[in-house]
């Protein structure tokens, strides 16, 4: 568990300018159509992807990225300081609530993260070395798909053999849009069927888990996700990581956030 102060921060931000440039040219396909062909109106209209590649590239690590927004609204982008880097981004939309409700959204991210185990090879990329990441709902997303692997196994992938997983910001309790669903209050905490923290083991994809700090983030939010990397060490998983990052609130984080995970995918 580490906490960078905003003396931290800044030598993030400085090294940024620091990382190289690929040479290569890169494309971005969108609207891709991720699910079966004979899906509802509104599935069609939003389970839909881009994906952001370097162009004649092979055997590349790919990141699908999952936006925030509370889980009823917010749309698929592509992190601005992980472009031209060597590594493919993959950004899903998925169903909103309340015109979709749990595990809809859930069930919409696995399907993505599916998609493109078996379509990434086409672009060049390496089906073996998939990530998953999210910023807020992004982030209680890719939390959930890794720890409870139902999702996953349902679209024939195993949670655990991601070759990772960034978590910024993202709720390890019940997600307060399915408490929103089920009539249930914000302000007590709650873990059923729902809540990442259900389901902690010690065998996972490796865990890169980020949020901003405590004074300045959404409420609870900094100590939700000191408690998921707790939990996961108390039942002796090793391949964890947090950092509360000082100095930035909910959203600003996402800036040092995205030098934290490019130096976990190895980008130099």
């Amino acid at each position: 568990m580490n906490r960078i102060g905003w003396i931290g921060c800044l030598l993030l931000l400085w090294s940024c300018c620091w990382l190289p440039v690929r040479a290569q040219s890169y494309r971005t396909e969108k609207n891709v159509y991720y699910k079966n062909a004979d899906a509802d109106l509104y599935s069609r209209e939003r389970c839909k992807l881009d994906v952001y590649y370097p162009e004649g590239e092979k055997g590349f690590k790919t990141l699908v990225w999952f936006h925030g927004g509370g889980m009823t609204g917010g749309n698929k982008y592509i992190p601005a300081l992980m472009k031209e880097k060597g590594v493919c981004i993959v950004a899903p939309n998925y169903r909103l609530s309340p015109k979709a409700q749990h595990p809809a959204y859930i069930e919409d991210a696995a399907a993505a993260v599916a998609w493109v185990k078996e379509h990434i090879a086409e672009y060049g990329g390496d089906p073996e070395q998939i990530y998953i990441g999210g910023h807020s709902a992004g982030g209680y997303l890719v939390n959930i798909l890794a720890l409870d692997k139902r999702y996953l196994a349902a679209c024939g992938v195993d949670a655990d053999s991601l070759r990772g997983v960034f978590s910024v910001s993202g709720q390890a309790m019940t997600h307060f849009a399915i408490r929103d669903e089920l009539g249930l209050p914000h302000d007590v905490p709650y873990i059923d069927d729902y809540a990442p923290l259900r389901y902690v083991r010690a065998t996972t994809a490796p865990f890169l888990i980020l949020c901003g700090e405590n004074d300045l983030e959404m409420a609870c939010r900094t100590a939700e996700c000191r408690y998921l990397y707790e939990a996961l060490k108390t039942m002796g998983n090793t391949r964890i990581e947090f950092h509360e990052i000082g100095g930035f609130n909910h959203g600003g984080v996402m800036g040092p956030a995205q030098l934290l995970m490019l130096r976990a995918l190895g980008v130099k």
